[in-house]
């Protein structure tokens, strides 16, 4: 069975973050952000008579003062966080191969590092990997 999602806007007032639920007309606070998630399913639950634990939710924060667009840029963020754990794992796996292959060629460990501007000690590194 698939398992209810429901929408959660928030957005800053003073002090606290208000916490509207559209699909069911509601609005409640939390003092935190970390408290977000369980001020949410709690309004949820006793409005429905459900289990906290029955339904997901999904939080979008798209506006704080004069911040706005903030989901747009959290998605970036977590886009380019991807790509540069995708780029680093290629690079590591190139500068695996190049030190393998400029050892084979009987280029010293050190010379190896100095050609990849890396440390000799990184160098036998990939070398050994």
């Amino acid at each position: 069975m698939l398992r209810k999602t429901y929408q959660v806007q928030v957005s800053r007032d003073d002090e606290w973050w208000m916490i509207a639920i559209p699909e069911l007309d509601g609005l409640t606070q939390a003092r935190r952000y970390c408290d977000i998630d369980h001020m949410a399913r709690s309004y949820i639950a006793v409005t429905l008579d459900v289990d906290k634990a029955s339904f997901d939710i999904d939080i979008a924060v798209d506006c704080v003062g004069q911040v706005s667009g903030i989901a747009t840029i959290v998605d970036d963020i977590a886009r380019h966080r991807t790509q540069a754990a995708q780029l680093t794992q290629q690079a590591t796996i190139e500068s695996r191969e190049l030190a393998k292959q400029l050892s084979a060629s009987d280029v010293t460990v050190r010379d190896i590092g100095s050609i990849m501007g890396i440390s000799y000690q990184r160098a036998q590194q990939l070398i050994a990997a």
